[in-house]
């Protein structure tokens, strides 16, 4: 008789396993199964009594039921409905079952309601997209405690001259201040990632910075195409002169300001980087304050990003 390939099994968490859940792969499943990281989250929150917590990704509930313990409302994020079956009959016919929402779907296209806080363990494939969706939310909250892939954790805090440091980094610094807190290993989860886990707190800065956060992407954008690379010689391509001066003539006509018959825009753009001593500047060693400097100095002439 030819041999019967045997099914690769599916790890599967002691909670749901009599149910038959499998942990769902497209969704980044990994549940948080120590208690002692869990309480340690929940404890960096700092929870007040009158405290509504947003939560993303519940899974089966482990941090859902101790942040019910402490807080007045918990509103769970979650995409997979098998799991807000089990989510659901986890409080049902407790106290915490008034004190839950749940929203159904993907936090990234869900309008997020008022929250003072955000406690999570952020499905590793939408952790950019999820931080910048957060930053951005308004009204403004406290602060967020999200577990993160180590390296995407390490990239978001990197400072410049780090080799981590990136577009991601100074974006949220901008935006926020930003540590982390607890390096979690992969064990602690079921089933184990490939990689370990860090817990950042993302405040965000309140008030925000006085500037166009679109602009600001825009022109971090350009300079960290070639990190390494100096400004004067990135502002020189091109591409990037032809869309900054059709930019720049959209806003000038919008104002009624004249455009200069003899426009040279390349010695504008130069005269520009040399007056505020950013043209042999490399976006690796730039900080948040040299890229405001650099942002309001291009404004200021007229030129924009977006």
């Amino acid at each position: 008789m030819p041999k019967v390939k045997s099914e690769k099994k599916t790890r599967v968490h002691g909670t749901v396993a009599k149910q038959g859940i499998l942990f769902n792969k497209d969704f980044g499943q990994h549940i948080l199964k120590n208690p002692m990281v869990i309480k340690s989250m929940v404890e960096k929150a700092a929870i007040r009594p009158t405290d509504t917590v947003l939560e993303i990704g519940p899974g089966t509930g482990n941090m859902t039921v101790a942040l019910l313990d402490c807080a007045k409302k918990v509103i769970a994020c979650e995409i997979d409905k098998r799991l807000v079956a089990e989510l659901q009959k986890r409080v049902q016919g407790t106290h915490l079952k008034p004190k839950l929402e749940i929203l159904v779907g993907d936090v990234l296209k869900t309008d997020l309601p008022f929250f003072n806080l955000c406690v999570a363990n952020i499905p590793y494939q939408i952790s950019s997209p999820l931080v910048f969706k957060l930053l951005l939310h308004r009204p403004f909250y406290r602060c967020a405690i999200l577990m993160f892939q180590k390296e995407f954790a390490q990239r978001i805090v990197a400072q410049k001259n780090d080799k981590l440091y990136s577009r991601l980094s100074v974006n949220t610094q901008l935006l926020a201040r930003v540590d982390i807190i607890l390096n979690v290993g992969r064990n602690n989860f079921r089933p184990p990632p490939k990689v370990d886990s860090a817990v950042v707190r993302l405040e965000p800065r309140n008030p925000p910075p006085p500037i166009s956060y679109t602009e600001w992407d825009g022109l971090t954008r350009i300079a960290f195409t070639r990190k390494n690379k100096t400004l004067a010689s990135l502002f020189r391509q091109t591409c990037i002169l032809s869309t900054l001066e059709k930019n720049y003539r959209i806003h000038c006509s919008m104002r009624n300001q004249e455009i200069p018959e003899n426009l040279n825009f390349k010695d504008k753009i130069e005269k520009i980087l040399t007056d505020v001593n950013a043209d042999k500047l490399r976006a690796r060693s730039m900080d948040v304050d040299d890229f405001m400097s650099l942002l309001l100095a291009f404004n200021k002439e007229n030129i924009y990003f977006a």
